[in-house]
């Protein structure tokens, strides 16, 4: 099977990140595409940050009526922090019969090779890139990408999961930012975040 390799924090989960794995899905001519959700870094704590089951419950029941989308905790049971090349060789030692193509945004490709294994990855894998954050990625940055390197073809979904905190914290609506069968989940889950990090 072709599979995608879509992390992130998820933090949380909301419309554009689904409506981005359907374009993934469809442009890389995949079979499924994991949401691979990413653990807390112990060297780096954040209080913005969900709980690691609860962000991966989320993303789970949102996934529930998408057939080729999947919830996957893969990388909480990898050492920390975990990194990309570590992700995607382990992936393909354990799912020896799958081929995996990664999905970056564009920030993280003008900083590429600056990641860990950088050069390995680009041998190794197909990566998939989409703008981020109203930056237009320049398909010229590097003058001949490599032949495995492509560009998903999509309009700016203007949605964050930061958006979306921030209206939880302001008591603002989040309709039509998350899926409906979230919604209430995530009002509760970062409501109660907030409570605990005033204390």
């Amino acid at each position: 099977m072709k599979i995608g390799i879509y992390g992130g924090s998820f933090n949380p989960i909301h419309n554009g990140h689904i409506r981005l794995a359907e374009e993934f899905l469809r442009q890389a001519r995949l079979d499924e595409v994991w949401f691979m959700v990413s653990p807390q870094n112990p060297f780096k704590i954040n209080d913005k940050l969900l709980d690691d089951n609860l962000r991966l419950e989320l993303v789970a029941k949102a996934l529930e009526n998408k057939k080729q989308m999947v919830a996957c905790d893969y990388e909480f049971h990898l050492p920390k922090p975990s990194y990309t090349w570590n992700t995607l060789k382990n992936l393909s030692k354990d799912f020896s019969s799958h081929d995996f193509t990664l999905l970056i945004g564009g920030d993280n490709w003008k900083s590429f090779n600056r990641w860990y294994h950088a050069e390995d990855i680009l041998a190794s894998y197909q990566i998939v890139i989409y703008p981020r954050n109203n930056d237009e990625i320049e398909k010229n940055s590097t003058t001949n990408p490599p032949k495995n390197v492509s560009f998903l073809n999509v309009p700016l979904i203007n949605i964050s999961s930061t958006e979306v905190r921030q209206r939880v914290e302001k008591d603002k609506t989040i309709e039509r930012l998350v899926p409906d069968c979230i919604k209430e989940d995530v009002v509760k889950y970062y409501k109660e975040l907030t409570i605990l990090h005033q204390k």
